[in-house]
C-alpha cells in the first residue's frame, strides 16, 4: 500500500521540463528557411513571405524545444547577421541547392564567415542543402566540396543534410540530428 502512495504523490503532476535550446537560423532570401520552419511548426502555408528582419519560432520535439531565431537572407540584412548571434548554442545554416553559381558562391562565402565568427564558431552546425525537389539541384557530394567543408569545418562538429519541404521527415531527422549535437557533454569524470 506504501507504494501505491508514494506513486500517486511523485508521478503526478506535469512532466519534468525539456531543455531549450536557443538557434540562430541563417541563409540567403529564397533557400527556404521560412518554408522549413513553417512546416516544422505545423503553421498555415499559404502567403509565407521572405522574412525582413527575424523571427523566432520554437519548435517542440520529444527531448527539447529549440527556439529558432531565423535571420533574413536580404543582402541588406545580411551585414546585421552577427549582431543576433550572442546566446546561440546552435546554427543552422539552410542554402539553395539548385540555385545560381552567383547565389551558391554568395552561400558559400556567408556560411565560410559564419564558421569562423568568434561567437559561431564553437558551436554545432547544420547545414541544409535544401531544394532537393528541384531538377538543378546539386547532390550534398557537391556541395559539400564546393563549399569546401571537410578542410573548412574540421574540428567542429557539422552535418550537412539535403532537404525539401516535400519529405519533412528528414527535416525533422535533421533537426534530430543537431539535437543530438547540442546533447552532447562532456562526461563527468568518475569519483572512485
Amino acid at each position: 500500500m506504501d507504494y501505491m502512495c508514494f506513486r500517486a504523490l511523485c508521478c503526478k503532476g506535469p512532466p519534468p521540463p525539456r531543455p531549450e535550446y536557443d538557434i540562430v537560423c541563417i541563409g540567403l532570401t529564397g533557400s527556404g528557411k521560412t518554408s522549413l520552419l513553417t512546416h516544422l511548426c505545423n503553421e498555415s502555408q499559404e502567403n509565407i513571405v521572405p522574412t525582413t528582419g527575424f523571427s523566432i519560432k520554437a519548435i517542440p520535439f520529444q527531448s527539447a524545444i529549440m527556439n529558432v531565431k531565423e535571420l533574413g537572407g536580404a543582402t541588406n540584412i545580411r551585414k546585421y547577421w552577427s549582431r543576433y548571434y550572442q546566446g546561440s548554442q546552435g546554427v543552422i545554416f539552410v542554402l539553395d541547392s539548385a540555385s545560381s553559381e552567383d547565389d551558391l558562391e554568395t552561400a558559400r562565402n556567408e556560411l565560410h564567415s559564419a564558421l569562423q565568427h568568434p561567437q559561431l564558431c564553437t558551436l554545432p552546425f547544420l547545414i541544409l542543402a535544401n531544394h532537393q525537389d528541384k531538377p538543378a539541384a546539386r547532390s550534398v557530394q557537391e556541395i559539400k566540396k564546393y563549399f569546401e567543408l571537410e578542410p573548412l569545418a574540421r574540428g567542429k562538429r557539422w552535418i550537412l543534410q539535403p532537404t525539401s519541404v516535400d519529405n519533412m521527415e528528414a527535416v525533422k531527422d535533421s533537426f534530430s540530428m543537431l539535437l543530438n549535437l547540442l546533447d552532447e557533454r562532456e562526461p563527468e569524470p568518475i569519483q572512485m
